[in-house]
């Protein structure tokens, strides 16, 4: 599976909650959410399209910033 790291603007517990509950959702992928640094790494085999896609459901700005 890739790592894909994204930037969400993520300024909260409750931003970073709706993330989870997305996340959850999509089942088949693992995350990490770093909320200091307003970042979500996600390991899936899934288009990087669709996890953003995703991730914009949150309402928050989101940013891909590649594989780690």
């Amino acid at each position: 599976m890739t790592k894909h790291e994204f930037e969400v603007a993520m300024t909260c517990e409750g931003c970073s909650g709706a993330v989870t509950r997305i996340l959850n959702k999509m089942g088949d992928v693992k995350f990490e959410i770093d909320l200091p640094k307003k970042l979500v790494w996600i390991e899936s085999d899934k288009d990087v399209d669709v996890l953003m896609t995703a991730l914009q459901k949150s309402g928050k700005e989101v940013k891909y910033n590649g594989t780690k």
